[in-house]
């Protein structure tokens, strides 16, 4: 089990990819851990407590969810 208290590449991995099969994200291929910074790994750490801790989602929770997802990836 990974401990999400520490602030790695590895954790951030492990997140996005938990966070893109949650959300069945159609294009899950285009958001890599890679595009992430280590700096926002708590806003990360965030959305996925919240994707984690829900089974089903709707369309708008789902697009708003993506939409923050976004805003976090490195320009």
């Amino acid at each position: 089990m990974l401990d999400l208290e520490q602030q790695t590449p590895q954790n951030i991995e492990f997140m996005i990819d938990t966070i893109k099969t949650k959300l069945k994200m159609a294009s899950a291929a285009a958001m890599q851990a890679s595009h992430f910074n280590i700096t926002q790994y708590e806003d990360i750490k965030e959305l996925y407590e919240v994707v984690a801790g829900k089974e089903k989602f709707s369309i708008s929770e789902v697009e708003a969810l993506v939409s923050e997802l976004g805003k976090l990836r490195n320009k």
